[in-house]
């Protein structure tokens, strides 16, 4: 029988760092995002309507750990984009900066253009059409 969950989106995402203060100099000082709060071992940030927290490592944490898109979990996170013009200029921005990304691509399963770049710890990150 099917639960039939009724919601209306996501309410957070959380992702896990090596580094947290890195993290916050990536996704703060340089991608741009407004952080709504900062406390020790997280911080969040929105995304439209979306929160995003970053949390710092714990006890668990492998000391060399790395992101790695085929583990089972989070294969990437995908933040809209409203206009080919913004799609542009966010490529050349992270190449301006020497964050690498793939500049603009089309996906050929969805036909939408995107970038995609990875944030330090190396998550897989795409700006993706609308």
């Amino acid at each position: 029988m099917s639960i039939n969950i009724k919601t209306s989106g996501i309410h957070h995402v959380a992702l896990r760092v090596t580094n947290i203060e890195r993290s916050k100099k990536f996704y703060i000082d340089t991608l741009g995002f407004q952080n709504v709060l900062d406390t020790p071992g997280l911080f969040i940030f929105m995304v439209g309507g979306t929160a995003v927290g970053i949390l710092g490592p714990t006890g668990e944490t492998p000391p060399a750990d790395v992101f790695s898109p085929f583990r089972v979990g989070l294969d990437h996170l995908s933040f809209i984009c409203e206009s080919d013009e913004e799609l542009s200029r966010v490529a050349a921005a992270l190449e301006d900066n020497g964050i690498w990304n793939t500049g603009v691509k089309v996906d050929e399963t969805l036909g939408k253009k995107y970038v995609a770049f990875k944030d330090p710890d190396r998550i897989s990150l795409e700006f993706y059409m609308k």
